[in-house]
């Protein structure tokens, strides 16, 4: 019995002692993968390493993330600081992934706690035809990045060169002749605003003269175009006198060569005359003498002609002309000139462009005035409102006058009370307001002497019933 329970006893001690043991193996196994994990060690997964040499280290760490085009292809696997530089190695994983020997290597700090990251962008594409990994040996250094690689980096985006130029900042802002140059940053922009208040004035009285300049231009335009139209009226009046007087000439002409025929038959004839019959020359040479004769009046009658249209109005006409001509081109040529001036162009366009936006609010306020006016509903209510408001003054004037009536017939009343005199009453139609009056009947109750009280109650009485009687006559028509 003994025996059996030192055994149990002895079986329970070996298991606890062993399960201790397996816990303090897992432990430590455990342990040892987390700490191969935090170091990036890996089994089954290859990389390969590259040096980039940096000028500062700019806070980088062993295990900061290395990016390629953003997305996260490695870490800093170890730095080692060297007199002129800090040389930082890069672990890149997976091993087959190509990476350009033309980049460009940045230090960034991002992120609240300023974590470093190394960015790696490429300048230039890779080519298609490289075919070598960075870990064989046949890899081309020129081309890819190898295993072993050295490149250059740059710092890039910092936290201390942030924090250094903030307190370069705050330094500046701080300096008075900062403010100095503030201040008079802000009296030349007041100063420019005046000017340009200045300048738009300037503008607007440019405008202004600019506008008179058009209408001059218009009234050049004006004269010119009508210059232009007398020019081509007498230009034509010109033309027909000269066709007439051309074909003066042409007849003229066609005179003379059937003249100089004449004189040619003539002579032939004179010929065949004194051949022929040498008795009859005499009374051929008197008739060339009178025909001469003809001839010489014809020329004296045709000098007077010749002369009026070289020294006639004619030429003098011609000459006015080409002035009359001359002038206008002038013109034509200086109103070239002035719209062809860039600073009269801008004007006039954005004279033009003010006409047209005026033109524009003009014809919608004209469309909005057509709309409310259009509307039939509208009129209808304009014409109600319009009758009620006559009605309305009309019904005040009846009611002043009926008001003014009733004041009157209260005095009368207190008047005969005092007087002891009874008045009939009023009737008052309300449907033609007419006031029928009766003559009143006077009773004297004591017939004593008159004194002058009465009589000036007596005369106010006979007032107020003489304003009665107009007041029932201006009633009785209506």
């Amino acid at each position: 019995m003994r025996e059996l329970i030192t055994n149990r006893f002895t079986s329970r001690r070996t298991l606890r002692e062993g399960s201790v043991g397996l816990l303090l193996l897992l432990g430590l196994g455990s342990f040892g993968a987390i700490v191969l994990w935090l170091n990036g060690v890996s089994a089954g997964r290859s990389s390969y390493k590259f040096i980039v040499e940096f000028a500062n280290a700019g806070g980088m760490q062993k295990g900061a993330s290395v990016r390629y085009r953003g997305v996260k292809v490695g870490k800093i696997s170890d730095i080692r600081p060297k007199p002129n530089a800090i040389d930082v190695e890069i672990e890149i994983a997976p091993a087959d992934l190509i990476i350009p020997s033309d980049v460009k290597v940045d230090a960034n700090q991002s992120g609240l706690i300023s974590e470093s990251i190394v960015d790696i962008t490429p300048r230039t594409s890779l080519a298609a035809n490289v075919k070598a990994k960075p870990l064989e040996k046949g890899c081309d250094q020129s081309l890819i990045i190898c295993s072993g690689s050295r490149l250059k980096g740059q710092i890039g985006i910092s936290v201390d060169d942030l924090i250094r130029s903030s307190t370069e900042l705050a330094t500046l802002y701080n300096d008075p002749k900062f403010y100095q140059r503030v201040n008079r940053l802000l009296e030349s922009s007041a100063a420019a605003a005046t000017s340009v208040a200045a300048l738009s004035q300037d503008a607007r009285g440019l405008t202004k003269g600019f506008q008179g300049q058009l209408n001059t231009f218009s009234a050049t335009a004006n004269s010119v175009q009508r210059a232009t139209t007398e020019l081509t009226a007498s230009t034509t009046k010109t033309a027909n006198q000269l066709s007439v007087t051309a074909s003066q000439f042409g007849a003229t002409a066609k005179e003379f060569g059937l003249t100089a025929n004449k004189a040619n038959r003539l002579l032939t004839n004179l010929d065949d005359l004194v051949t022929t019959n040498r008795s009859s020359l005499v009374g051929a040479l008197n008739n060339i003498t009178e025909t001469s004769n003809q001839l010489r009046t014809t020329v004296a009658s045709l000098s007077p002609s010749l002369n009026r249209l070289t020294q006639g109005e004619v030429i003098k006409n011609l000459e006015t002309l080409s002035a009359n001509a001359a002038q206008a081109s002038a013109n034509l040529r200086d109103a070239t000139k002035t719209l062809n001036d860039p600073k009269n162009v801008l004007l006039l366009q954005q004279t033009l462009d003010s006409a047209r936006v005026t033109f524009e609010n003009t014809q919608k306020i004209t469309s909005d005035l057509d709309e409310l006016t259009g509307d039939p509903k509208f009129r209808d209510n304009l014409r109600q409102l319009v009758n009620g408001l006559s009605g309305l003054v009309s019904s005040t004037q009846e009611m002043q006058q009926q008001i003014q009536f009733a004041t009157t017939l209260d005095a009368m009343k207190l008047a005969a009370i005092k007087q002891n005199v009874v008045f009939p009453t009023a009737v008052v139609s309300e449907k033609n307001n007419v006031i029928n009056t009766t003559t009143p009947v006077i009773k004297t109750l004591e017939k004593e002497p008159q004194t002058t009280n009465s009589e000036t109650q007596k005369s106010s009485q006979e007032k107020l019933l003489q304003q009665l009687r107009e007041h029932s006559k201006q009633q009785e028509p209506k």
